[in-house]
């Protein structure tokens, strides 16, 4: 099956309105190319833009932000007051979920990771080898790209890899596994490095170019900490590396709403005895990144060596699910459910 991808594909129409649209309200090309340049490329982005970081593009005085504010308001009027719950509905039903690859998994989060929201999957920091948060993401990305009736989102996926452990001779074997041409697969996958914890917030702007044509509905970050505790070390440093991880997390819950994608964040977790039972299990295990990444994932999954060769994911906090545990293996084809005895 080819992994072919388009916009036309996607029902998503009237959601994402390019900001050349607000050149029909006032606004000079000259004004856009510089929104642009500064990572603003639909009319959602600069909405959520408070007017003091609007000011920080040179050349924008008050009067152009207040000019530019208006356009906006013109252009998407609905966006900015309030909606019944009734037309939130209509909006919700453009979430789509993504396969993990295994149907015990997807059991336990109603159909897969859903899109429109940001969901961590997390393992021991001295945890097993293996445990399956890489290869998770590896699946996924291959999954994005199928048909929605193959628990697909018939999107193309971004991959920010901080850790070095993308590999796309396992997207090629994950996709023969689902009969996906091997290269196509790897032509739908956007691939950057983060050196830093600033690279990875650049690279953010970056992707919103991407996913203002439509085509993307699978953002995957492996690994989410990985580069801020390196930049930040020491209690000194904390509340920095805090602030700034929670304007990531929160341009991340941006991109989720406004481009219809599933972002998928991989992390660790480390005993904390004395954590609240509010952010921990009842081992006392939490994710890395404190109350501000709990706060900003939707849906948080742990992940844990099992019997064997099994694997055990485990919902630790979801608005959508119950907290439960399915387990499921991993082969040469990605994540896949246990074979029956």
């Amino acid at each position: 099956m080819p992994a072919s991808v388009s916009s036309s594909d996607i029902d998503d129409e009237g959601f994402i309105v390019d900001i050349d649209a607000i050149q029909a309200h006032g606004i000079g090309a000259t004004d856009i190319s510089k929104l642009k340049n500064n990572g603003y490329y639909t009319i959602a982005s600069v909405h959520s833009a408070t007017r003091r970081t609007l000011l920080k593009i040179k050349g924008f005085s008050e009067i152009k932000v207040d000019k530019v504010k208006e356009a906006i308001q013109k252009c998407q009027p609905a966006a900015h007051g309030f909606i019944t719950a009734q037309e939130l509905g209509q909006q919700r039903r453009r979430v789509v979920k993504i396969s993990t690859g295994s149907k015990q998994f997807d059991s336990i989060l109603g159909g897969g990771f859903q899109s429109m929201s940001i969901s961590e999957a997390s393992l021991p920091v001295f945890g097993e080898y293996r445990c399956g948060k890489t290869q998770l993401s590896h699946t996924m990305s291959v999954v994005a790209q199928l048909p929605k009736d193959m628990g697909g989102a018939e999107g193309k996926v971004a991959y920010v890899d901080t850790e070095g452990t993308f590999r796309p001779e396992r997207i090629q074997q994950i996709a023969e596994r689902f009969g996906v041409d091997p290269d196509q697969a790897l032509d739908n996958i956007s691939y950057a490095r983060a050196q830093n914890s600033e690279h990875q917030a650049e690279l953010l702007e970056k992707l919103s170019e991407f996913f203002a044509t439509n085509e993307y509905r699978l953002l995957i970050i492996d690994s989410i900490m990985a580069c801020f505790r390196v930049d930040y070390t020491g209690r000194g440093e904390l509340n920095e590396r805090q602030q700034n991880l929670n304007k990531y997390l929160a341009r991340l819950t941006r991109i989720a709403e406004e481009f219809n994608v599933c972002v998928l964040m991989t992390n660790q977790v480390q005993s904390d005895p004395g954590a609240s039972a509010l952010f921990a299990g009842a081992d006392g295990r939490k994710p890395v990144g404190g109350h501000v990444l709990a706060h900003a994932s939707t849906t948080r999954v742990l992940l844990r060596k099992g019997r064997g060769e099994e694997r055990v994911a485990k919902i630790q906090d979801s608005p959508d699910c119950p907290e439960r545990e399915a387990t499921y293996i991993i082969t040469n084809g990605g994540i896949s459910d246990p074979e029956k005895a």
